[in-house]
């Protein structure tokens, strides 16, 4: 798993019309996931036989993975913005 994004010891500001811009991105990114998740997850009801069922873990994985990468993104833009 990755280690969360840590800001520098001593944080720069993201100009706010840039992180206004990343959020949008991130926020579309996380509307784009939440349809794979969904997806993935009406897949697993269906009782997929192998090769499927191996493929169906290889996507639930890479989602989980994907989904964590867009927090941290979050996290560290929210981090390094004013609020």
């Amino acid at each position: 798993m990755n280690e969360p994004l840590k800001p520098p010891a001593s944080p720069e500001t993201i100009p706010a019309d840039l992180a206004i811009e990343i959020r949008k991105h991130v926020h579309e990114l996380s509307n784009s996931l939440e349809v794979i998740v969904q997806t993935s997850y009406l897949l697993g009801t269906l009782g997929l036989k192998e090769p499927g069922s191996d493929w169906l873990r290889m996507l639930d994985d890479g989602v989980r993975k994907a989904m964590n990468t867009s927090l941290q993104l979050r996290d560290y833009v929210k981090g390094h913005t004013q609020h």
